[in-house]
């Protein structure tokens, strides 16, 4: 599975990097389905709150699952984008199992 992270506008530091590939790393337990993961995250808006966007996007056999979330920390738009991601696909692996 390849893990591709794109900071737009900034430059994302090694701790956010690894904390990133860490949290995506458990989809790899989920099986082969998951080709690619994209992760892209953006600055919206400097100087306020909430301006910290980030969009996950898993690349399936099956087609593409993507979530996107805005929130205080890229940390916390992190784990809320891959818990949207998580329910999706468990969804496609259940549509999956029951062809």
């Amino acid at each position: 599975m390849e893990v591709k992270i794109q900071s737009i506008h900034f430059d994302a530091t090694e701790q956010l990097q690894s904390f990133i590939a860490k949290k995506v790393g458990k989809f790899e337990k989920q099986g082969e389905e998951i080709r690619k993961v994209e992760v892209s995250l953006k600055v919206v808006k400097p100087e306020t709150a909430m301006n910290k966007q980030a969009a996950i996007k898993l690349v399936t056999a099956g087609g593409d699952i993507f979530a996107e979330k805005v929130c205080d920390t890229f940390e916390e738009a992190v784990d809320l984008c891959l818990d949207a991601v998580g329910k999706q696909f468990s969804k496609y692996k259940e549509k999956q199992r029951n062809k």
